[in-house]
C-alpha cells in the first residue's frame, strides 16, 4: 500500500528546521507528509491531519479578552478551523500538537487559559524542546493505550492551555502543576491533542508511538474511505 497522505498545518513563515522535524516524524513511520499553510493550495483529500504548533489563537474565537504582546495568525486560524470542519465528520484521523490541541478544543466549543503564567501565580517558566516536564496520563484513555505509559517526560513551548473541554472532549493528561496536557474525543476514532511537541522527541519511544499510531490510523482510513472521502 502507498504511504497515506498526511497534511501538517504550519504558518507560511515556519523555519525549514522546524518543518524538517514535522516532515521526518511522519515520513519515518510510513506517511507522506504534506505542508499546509494559508498561502498553499489545498489537496482534494487527506488520509490524516496534524494541526501543528505555532502562534496564539485569536481570543475572540473562545470568548476571551484580547491579550497584548502575543503573535497571531488569523489566516491560519481560518485555515485550520476549515480543515477540522471538513475532515472531522469524515472520521479522518487528527492529531493536534501544542497550538493544535488548543485549536481542536476551540473548534468544539471549548475555552483556553490565555496565559498560564498570569492565571497561575508562581508557576515555573519552562520553555524547552527537551523533555523536562512530567505529565500524568489517565488510565484506559486512548492516549494511554497509544503511548503505552501512565506518565511521561515531555517538552514545553506553550504559554496557553486548554481550560474548559469542548463538546465530546475528555481531558486525559495533566502536568504536575495541574495544567491540561492531553485531550481526546469520545466521538471520533482518532481525534487527539497533546500540549507538547512529540515531533521534537525523535528518540523517545512513547512519543514516536503516537506518531506511528496516527500514520497507521491514516492508512486504515485511506483503505476504508477511498474516493468517498474526497
Amino acid at each position: 500500500m502507498s504511504r497515506p497522505l498526511i497534511g501538517i498545518t504550519t504558518s507560511d513563515q515556519k523555519s525549514q528546521l522546524a518543518w524538517w522535524f514535522d516532515w521526518f516524524a511522519v515520513w519515518r513511520h510510513g506517511g507522506k507528509p504534506l505542508r499546509l499553510s494559508p498561502a498553499r493550495a489545498l489537496p482534494k483529500s487527506l488520509d490524516g491531519l496534524i494541526i501543528g504548533g505555532g502562534d496564539d489563537i485569536q481570543a475572540y474565537l473562545y470568548g476571551a479578552e484580547v491579550q497584548l504582546d502575543v503573535r497571531l495568525d488569523p489566516a491560519r486560524d481560518e485555515l485550520e478551523l476549515m480543515l477540522l470542519e471538513r475532515f472531522i465528520p469524515l472520521q479522518t484521523p487528527v492529531l493536534g500538537i501544542c497550538r493544535g490541541a488548543q485549536l481542536i478544543n476551540v473548534h468544539l466549543g471549548g475555552t483556553l487559559d490565555p496565559d498560564i503564567y498570569t492565571t497561575h501565580e508562581g508557576l515555573k517558566r519552562r520553555r524547552t524542546v527537551l523533555p523536562r516536564k512530567t505529565v500524568d496520563i489517565v488510565g484506559a484513555s486512548k492516549l494511554h493505550r497509544l503511548l503505552g505509559v501512565t506518565w511521561c517526560r515531555v517538552n514545553s513551548l506553550h504559554h496557553q492551555a486548554v481550560y474548559q473541554a469542548g463538546r465530546g472532549i475528555d481531558i486525559v493528561a495533566r502536568d504536575r502543576d495541574g495544567l491540561v496536557q492531553g485531550i481526546e474525543s469520545r466521538e471520533h476514532d482518532f481525534l487527539i491533542g497533546v500540549q507538547w511537541h512529540p515531533e521534537w522527541l525523535i528518540f523517545n519511544r512513547p512519543q514516536q508511538r503516537l506518531i506511528r499510531a496516527l500514520v497507521a490510523a491514516s492508512k486504515r482510513h485511506s483503505s476504508r474511505c477511498g474516493k468517498q472521502c474526497e
